[in-house]
């Protein structure tokens, strides 16, 4: 393993750095949030259609770069340091690698395209709560999380009219803005149940969308309810549950490990922010930051944001080799419990302006405890990473 990256990555990280700093301060975070898109569509554009960047990891036959899953965790790493409120991985780490996979040749030609250039957004859409679930990160895919049959969920009925949908989806990110869902439903009944993937244009008939109040504002959710929307299945009618299963569980390593690498960007600036504060603010006429106790505690988050940043950098590495595991839970697990720890500590050593509500250290608090609520928690991830390896197997 070679854990130098080439200048072309230094440069995506280079190049993030200086737009994000220009353009996504604190003030422009919380301002992009309380739009109705529930992000800032200027910098969505100039990431799109300047830098490419949706379409980093996607085919160049497809309009995208070609790069792997690294330079989009690099990416990602930049834009999790300033908490940006973009879509990117809603579309670029969830939906694209699904349609990449699973999708008819006309569908790949039909919608990556559009995503690699930043003209489409797009939103994945998973029954209930269970997003982590449905992503193989905290527990075997399989099973009735898309509806299994029963009253709940999202259930697709077939016919010589297509495909129609019907049921409801909570905390489905960016689902309130998306221009194309990709939603997750149960069809077949109890005699053939199966869970098959379904792609629903925004702007259908019966589709409501409902922006959702969440802890934290910078990663928006919405509430999706389909009202027998016409709807066309990803793929071919050939295919399988198996197929639909595995290749949300390959997807949902990709978005651990972007996760992660997000993460580990927002604690190392929390972090930073966190120095420099205490550099500057005297108690008994001298700077906080000189204090033995306090040298400790950051130098405590400091090592363990290094970890975590060498578990990310290895996950985005492993994932784009299919002969290796996927480790991009266990990277998750520790970039969480990471940003966690600065987050806090952020908190705790800006004093008692840290404590208050508007302080800019909970926004990395709020990130913080969103994320462990949606792709975690992080015992569950550990959990279901050391069974998957059989490290709790019993033998006889």
């Amino acid at each position: 393993m070679d854990a130098t990256f080439t200048e072309e990555q230094q440069e995506i990280r280079r190049t993030l750095r200086e737009l994000t700093t220009k353009r996504c301060t604190p003030d422009d975070v919380k301002a992009a949030t309380r739009t109705p898109a529930g992000h800032d569509l200027a910098l969505w554009g100039a990431l799109g259609a300047e830098l490419g960047l949706p379409g980093l990891a996607l085919p160049e036959r497809y309009g995208g770069v070609g790069a792997t899953v690294t330079e989009l965790a690099l990416a990602q790493e930049e834009l999790g340091r300033v908490l940006a409120p973009a879509p990117l991985l809603a579309t670029s780490g969830l939906v694209a690698p699904l349609i990449a996979a699973l999708g008819t040749d006309a569908q790949r030609e039909a919608f990556l395209p559009r995503i690699a250039r930043g003209a489409l957004t797009a939103a994945l859409a998973v029954p209930g709560t269970g997003l982590a679930t449905a992503l193989g990160l905290v527990a075997e895919n399989a099973g009735d999380w898309s509806g299994g049959g029963r009253a709940g969920g999202v259930q697709a009925r077939g016919g010589d009219g297509g495909w129609r949908l019907y049921g409801q989806a909570e905390q489905v990110l960016d689902g309130h803005s998306a221009g194309l869902l990709l939603v997750a439903a149960h069809t077949g009944g109890f005699a053939r149940s199966r869970t098959l993937l379904f792609l629903v244009e925004g702007d259908a008939a019966g589709l409501v969308r409902t922006r959702q109040t969440s802890l934290d504002e910078t990663r928006p959710q919405a509430r999706v309810e389909l009202r027998d929307v016409a709807a066309e299945l990803l793929g071919a009618q050939s295919g399988g549950e198996g197929d639909v299963l595995g290749a949300l569980a390959a997807t949902g390593d990709t978005a651990a490990t972007l996760l992660a690498a997000e993460a580990v960007g927002a604690a190392d600036r929390a972090l930073e922010r966190t120095v420099g504060y205490v550099k500057e603010r005297e108690q008994f006429g001298r700077p906080v930051g000189s204090f033995q106790a306090v040298k400790h505690r950051l130098a405590d988050v400091y090592v363990t944001v290094q970890a975590a940043r060498s578990a990310a950098y290895y996950a985005a590495w492993a994932t784009g080799d299919r002969g290796r595991e996927r480790v991009g839970g266990l990277a998750l697990a520790q970039a969480l419990e990471a940003l966690r720890t600065a987050a806090a500590e952020a908190v705790q050593l800006h004093g008692g302006i840290g404590f208050t509500w508007e302080h800019d250290a909970h926004l990395y608090l709020k990130r913080a405890a969103g994320d462990e609520l949606l792709f975690g928690p992080v015992h569950l991830l550990r959990a279901h990473a050391a069974g998957a390896a059989g490290l709790f197997a019993v033998t006889a």
